[in-house]
């Protein structure tokens, strides 16, 4: 009979080698990044301590997380207060059509001041318009500079000359054209709005096209060759030849663009006094009260966690288009 011990044992090594490589995997990926995290909240607590602003002692991380409370309890607050009001015009109308059923009601929105939750959804869809609109004109538009020489000599001048141009240099340019043409008296979006999705909009054209036209550009000899021999049409050769190879290289300019309309976008919120997160930073300044640059320190974390997120968002996409998907995505 075999000894029971000695058969265990090499199932015991087994384990023990498999929870030895787990750990190494888990290692740099989970431990090390809470490690820094953890190193980092604890050096923001001291240094918090020691210095002292206009608006008082510089707020910590326990300071900027009660804030953070704070925050919430003040929307929940505003929510309940414009379900009150919903809930009065319904039975106000309701009233009046019991009178009389030919009586017009009204329904009037609730106008009370947008809460920090408010701000941050405003952000992301004027965001994610002017990103939208970016890329519907750079993505074709670069897919032609690629494919002709003389499109991109004609074009390219003028993409080294705008790409460096600061996106607050477009805000008071933008908010005068939109001005002068957006002048409807019962506007679908509002001015705000426009302004600033255009603005990121402008700002986010030039990664993408410059990336697109360098994957386009790149293509591989041997897939033009394929796509001579097969006879494609010019738009089957883009769709089943040029945009496969080049969607690395798209994204790429596409992570870009979305990172640099965001910080865009708080920029240009905080100069023209749009609604979203760079206008409650602003105000919050303004309000110079002792709980502001802790609230401030509230928004500028959502800011960069929600950075971080639309990063990881496009990185999940391009993993799910993307031909090569055992690419290094970082």
């Amino acid at each position: 009979m075999s000894n029971p011990a000695a058969v265990a044992q090499p199932i015991k090594d087994t384990l023990k080698s498999a929870r030895s490589a787990a750990f190494k995997r888990w290692l740099p990926s989970v431990l090390m990044p809470l490690i820094g995290s953890l190193v980092f909240l604890l050096f923001w607590q001291l240094a918090a301590g020691s210095i002292n602003t206009s608006l008082g002692a510089c707020p910590g991380p326990s300071q900027v997380a009660t804030q953070f409370v704070g925050l919430v309890d003040e929307h929940q607050r505003e929510q309940a207060k414009a379900d009150a009001f919903h809930e009065r015009q319904e039975k106000r109308n309701a009233e009046m059509l019991a009178k009389d059923p030919d009586a017009q009601v009204s329904i009037r929105p609730y106008t009370g001041k947008p809460t920090f939750f408010k701000q941050i959804f405003t952000s992301l869809y004027t965001v994610m318009t002017g990103f939208i609109l970016a890329s519907l004109v750079a993505i074709p538009l670069g897919i032609v500079c690629g494919l002709s020489k003389p499109i991109y000599n004609a074009i390219n001048p003028l993409i080294q000359v705008f790409k460096p141009v600061s996106p607050l240099a477009w805000l008071p340019l933008v908010t005068m054209v939109v001005s002068a043409v957006y002048t409807s008296s019962d506007p679908l979006f509002a001015k705000s709005f426009v302004t600033s999705a255009i603005t990121v909009a402008l700002c986010c054209l030039w990664p993408t096209v410059i990336n697109t036209t360098v994957g386009v550009a790149s293509l591989d000899k041997d897939l033009q060759n394929v796509s001579r021999v097969l006879s494609l049409s010019p738009l089957n050769h883009v769709r089943r030849i040029v945009l496969p190879a080049a969607i690395p290289m798209i994204f790429t300019g596409l992570r870009l663009s979305l990172a640099t309309g965001w910080m865009v976008l708080i920029a240009a919120e905080m100069l023209a006094q749009n609604p979203g997160l760079g206008k409650f930073i602003w105000d919050e300044f303004q309000n110079g009260s002792s709980n502001s640059l802790g609230r401030i320190m509230v928004a500028v974390v959502v800011i960069g966690l929600i950075g971080f997120a639309l990063d990881r968002l496009m990185l999940m996409l391009q993993r799910r288009v993307s031909w090569d998907k055992n690419a290094d995505l970082r």
